[in-house]
């Protein structure tokens, strides 16, 4: 049986490593860590002490920030092979492409790109396959990568546009500033909007899903020919998107496979 004492750590444990995944390669300092936890310091200190240890938290001894540690990615690694983000997106896209009768695109995030995993297309004779699944492009182009952008958090949005910022004269001369101006309208519209600047003629748009930790790891959206998104239609396609993404975040907390649930709390 686990202690009282041990028990307490492992929690405190757990909350730290959450509040690290939600602060971006930067990571936090430890007062910034200590506050939002609301641990004291020599507490936080402690645990954050053990969790590099076990190489689950890294710290940088010139800027004395934590950051999520290297067997986070590899234990990321392992739970990603236990489900597919497509099997719990799959029924919204389909219902999406028969409302619109347009193509329903599902990018997840990788790193610094948005890859196309999946597409359902409509029943409108004229199809818009802008994007091949498995196909990537740099976070910010395409309406789903844009919507993951602008649903990060500044300090990380602003360094994956700096990463990014040598690839966007490719398309259709995008560049940082107006990549920022997108994010920003995305941010106030509830959805990003894309009109021909990546593919001409082509109109898109994109809402952002978030896992259970508050991150934004992929997004659905909608592209169909210019023509058939005017602003009345293009509102009503982002409500449609928004309650598709709620449900699929409230998929995400409580996935079920092979009989086993997510989040659950059984006995042990």
């Amino acid at each position: 049986m686990t202690s009282s004492p041990d028990a307490g750590s492992l929690t405190r444990g757990v909350l730290l490593l959450r509040l690290l995944a939600t602060a971006g390669s930067r990571g936090l300092a430890l007062t910034e860590i200590a506050a939002r936890s609301a641990l004291p310091h020599p507490s936080a200190h402690r645990v954050l002490k053990q969790l590099t240890a076990e190489r689950l938290v890294e710290h940088h001894p010139q800027s004395r920030r934590y950051r999520l540690g290297p067997l986070t990615f590899e234990l990321g690694l392992a739970g990603s092979t236990m489900f597919d983000i497509r099997d719990l997106c799959r029924h919204d896209m389909a219902t999406l492409a028969a409302s619109t009768a347009d193509t329903v695109y599902l990018v997840a995030r990788s790193g610094f790109d948005a890859v196309c995993v999946d597409r359902v297309e409509g029943s409108f004779p004229i199809r818009t396959l802008v994007l091949e699944v498995g196909s990537r492009r740099p976070l910010g182009v395409g309406a789903g990568g844009l919507a993951v952008l602008a649903a990060i958090d500044t300090d990380e949005r602003q360094e994956i546009i700096e990463r990014v910022s040598p690839l966007l004269p490719q398309f259709a001369g995008l560049d940082t500033a107006a990549l920022e101006r997108a994010c920003e309208e995305a941010q106030q519209f509830g959805a990003a909007v894309v009109r021909g600047t990546v593919n001409l003629g082509v109109s898109a748009v994109g809402v952002a899903f978030r896992d259970p930790l508050g991150q934004a790891v992929g997004a659905l959206s909608v592209a169909a020919m210019a023509q058939r998104l005017p602003a009345r239609r293009m509102r009503e396609i982002a409500r449609q998107l928004q309650a598709a993404c709620r449900g699929v975040e409230q998929r995400l907390r409580a996935h079920k496979r092979g009989g086993w649930q997510a989040g659950s709390r059984a006995e042990i």
